[in-house]
């Protein structure tokens, strides 16, 4: 019984009642309209960015791959505020393309390393420089965060829209109210006694 009346009370707008106005109607389909676009649209936002997310990350790992570089020149040490951190520092490396043709270019390797040191750098499918794929689980969260955000995305505009429209509609209904009372207010002025 109880479930029955909070349903009632969920979807009085619906119920034909002398009392109900044209924009309690309006209201009730812009509600419905609001959240059947989030929770379907939610989901299908979600899931079609991050497979978007996940297919580029594919291609990145088919891509990219590693190959094995020497540093030519050495990479500065790290300074007293890096301590206890992974620190990186530019410097030039010599590589071999995936074509046979020696390539030089810059990149980020670990603070400290000297010159003749060989170092592990990815490379496109140009043979050229580039960072590292995410791996599968980090392609996974990075696909999934994505997915959130474009849900979230999706949500806010659209509650922000419906709540414009029923503020909207909150503005009519008070200067309907407003007028109304004009024409009533003044037989219900006088005073008594």
């Amino acid at each position: 019984m109880h479930g029955g009346t909070y349903a009632r009370k969920l979807l009085w707008r619906w119920h034909p009642n002398p009392l109900r106005r044209h924009d309690d109607i309006v209201e009730a389909w812009i509600v419905l309209s609001v959240w059947i676009l989030v929770l379907v649209g939610g989901p299908v936002a979600a899931l079609v960015t991050a497979r978007a997310a996940d297919d580029v990350f594919d291609r990145q790992r088919a891509e990219r791959q590693p190959v094995r570089a020497v540093v030519l020149n050495n990479a500065p040490p790290s300074t007293p505020a890096m301590a206890g951190t992974i620190a990186r520092r530019g410097a030039a490396v010599r590589w071999t393309a995936s074509d046979g043709s020696p390539r030089i270019g810059r990149t980020l390797v670990n603070t400290g390393l000297k010159a003749g040191s060989t170092v592990t750098v990815w490379q496109d499918r140009h043979g050229r420089l580039t960072t590292a794929p995410p791996s599968p689980a980090e392609a996974a969260i990075e696909s999934g965060f994505l997915g959130v955000m474009a849900a979230a995305g999706l949500a806010g505009p659209v509650f922000g829209t419906g709540a414009a429209a029923r503020w909207r509609l909150d503005r009519r209904r008070a200067d309907a109210w407003g007028r109304e009372w004009d024409q009533v207010g003044p037989r219900w002025s006088h005073k008594t006694g």
